[in-house]
């Protein structure tokens, strides 16, 4: 019998297309990939979400790095987590709470523990002062577990992988957040496999619909995964919290 593991009374809210908004039993909040102004799947902006204690970036794309900037201005002591070059321009934006990190690494907080590991796609950051994009290292998805051992895989953007296994052997993830859009990440076909290699119990797709050519449809994600295993598919939209 497969024993599920609960978050307990922390809180899973998704903002829309890769955003979420995590609020640990501590209250303390955790934003991965805040991308709130000019994102059409959401209405939620750098002021509704409210304080913030620590920003997750995936990689250095518009739609990932976001909004991050503002927010961590308006949150003075929250702390940027993100990969070394990445880190590195938010520095030079005048950001100084900024904890970098790279593959296989992990950080260590009272609430819960980070660890950056692979996802194959770009991570150029758009940026208004130079006129090409400025090299972001290397993409990521991030483990996060959680005090009571809930671990969340948030896959960032990827494709399929051989190396998913690993991380379902090493982490063991009770939820994780799949792109399913195709186009620029997996679409329903590769993120059915990537399912078959993590072997995770619940699935949250993301990075879909939110602009034409993302066309991967979601319901027919759930339908084939939860015909081929006993996983659970939990279909969000934007403002809805993980149950």
């Amino acid at each position: 019998m497969t024993v599920l593991n609960t978050p307990g009374n922390t809180k899973i809210k998704y903002i829309g297309h890769s955003t979420f908004l995590i609020e640990l039993e501590s209250k303390k909040k955790i934003i991965v990939d805040p991308w709130l102004n000019d994102n059409p799947s959401t209405n939620e902006t750098p002021d509704s979400i409210g304080d913030v204690d620590f920003v997750l970036i995936t990689h250095g794309h518009f739609d990932h790095v976001g909004d991050s900037i503002e927010i961590l201005n308006k949150n003075k002591n929250a702390i940027a987590i993100s990969n070394f070059e990445i880190g590195q321009w938010l520095g030079k934006k005048g950001l100084e709470n900024i904890s970098p990190m790279s593959h296989g690494g992990s950080q260590y907080f009272d609430d819960f523990t980070v660890t950056m590991v692979n996802a194959i796609h770009g991570s150029g950051i758009s940026d208004t002062e130079s006129e090409n994009l400025v090299y972001g290292g290397i993409a990521s998805g991030l483990i996060i577990k959680l005090s009571n051992n809930f671990c969340i895989y948030h896959a960032g953007d990827t494709s399929v992988f051989g190396d998913m296994e690993i991380i379902s052997e090493l982490y063991k993830p009770d939820l994780c957040m799949i792109p399913i859009g195709d186009h620029f990440t997996m679409g329903v076909d590769e993120a059915l496999y990537a399912t078959k290699l993590l072997k995770v119990n619940n699935y949250i797709p993301i990075h879909y619909g939110t602009f034409p050519v993302l066309t991967g449809n979601p319901q027919q994600f759930k339908e084939k995964v939860e015909s081929s295993c006993d996983s659970k598919v939990h279909i969000l939209k934007p403002g809805d919290e993980y149950k």
